[in-house]
């Protein structure tokens, strides 16, 4: 089964993936600067890390696709980051199901 979409779809994908995780960071820094210092890690913060980390990965494997395509890279080397970049997605689509699933529960805990 061939895939007939163009690559630089794939890489505008994760240009507008990163572009809202831009505009998402920018009302959490507002709220940020309004409740203080914390002495812990932010989740806002740890939570975009990671979708940057699943959107640099999946630029990474365009990128070595292009390469592949170009007679540049090894057949291993594009393998090796698309699966890292599959791998990275599941685990991302986990937690948002878990988290998703945690809010609902805890809206049906009664008061």
């Amino acid at each position: 089964m061939a895939i007939n979409a163009p690559f630089n779809a794939a890489t505008a994908a994760y240009g507008n993936a990163s572009r809202l995780i831009n505009q998402a960071a920018k009302p959490q820094t507002d709220l940020m600067a309004l409740a203080g210092p914390t002495s812990g890690p932010n989740f806002a913060d740890m939570l975009a890390n990671q979708v940057q980390g699943v959107v640099d990965a999946g630029k990474t494997s365009d990128s070595m696709a292009m390469d592949m395509v170009n007679g540049k890279a090894n057949v291993v080397d594009m393998v090796t980051a698309l699966s890292e970049t599959e791998i990275a997605i599941e685990s991302m689509v986990t937690i948002r199901d878990r988290v998703i699933s945690a809010y609902e529960e805890i809206m049906r805990m009664p008061i």
